[in-house]
């Protein structure tokens, strides 16, 4: 008798230990789970943020083209002694003297705010996203934060691209009017996920 009593009792605080495990576990999971939403929509809303800047970024880019184009230097600056081009090696001058013209990948560090900041995060995914509307399908995302060296070999695509020699004005600001798209695209992408996180439940 004793022994049936001690079964019957193993077994109720079994059960009741494992549904207490399974209450724990299961809002451990739930609670994780909202701090991955959470985490998620914070990501989203930032990235949001960068894009809106990136496509106004590339809109004053496109003005700067339309403005003036170069092939074969970064800038045109005007000085008292006239026109002059901008190269890698005195991009001081840009510093000094107004910018009157400007190629692709001039044209987007120059809409940034000019060389000093060319290695900042939002000139270079600038960059990344013009590379991504010239040489990628439109309908993929935009692969950002590429490794240095694969960033350099994109520059280097935008400027021969630029350079090509029957290239024109007018191609070279449909690229970044595409580019500028391209920006709006990745936009409505996260607009559609953040939605999609915030309807859907935990």
């Amino acid at each position: 008798m004793r022994v049936d009593q001690g079964v019957e009792g193993e077994g109720t605080v079994s059960t009741a230990t494992a549904l207490l495990g399974v209450r724990t576990t299961t809002g451990r999971r739930e609670r994780r789970a909202e701090r991955r939403v959470l985490e998620r929509l914070d990501a989203l809303s930032a990235q949001l943020a960068e894009l809106y800047v990136i496509r106004d970024l590339l809109a004053r880019a496109e003005a700067i083209v339309d403005a003036g184009w170069v092939q074969g230097a970064w800038f045109t600056v005007s000085t008292p002694r006239g026109e002059r081009a901008v190269t890698a090696y005195d991009l001081r001058l840009v510093e000094d003297w107004p910018v009157t013209g400007a190629c692709l990948v001039g044209a987007v560090v120059q809409a940034g705010g000019g060389p000093s900041v060319v290695r900042s995060q939002t000139v270079q995914r600038s960059l990344d996203l013009t590379w991504h509307a010239l040489r990628e399908d439109h309908d993929r995302p935009v692969v950002w934060s590429r490794p240095p060296q694969v960033r350099t070999m994109q520059v280097l695509d935008l400027t021969h691209w630029n350079d090509a020699p029957r290239r024109t004005q007018g191609e070279v600001v449909d690229l970044l009017a595409s580019a500028r798209c391209t920006a709006v695209a990745e936009r409505d992408r996260r607009h559609t996920e953040r939605a999609e996180l915030v309807t859907s439940p935990t």
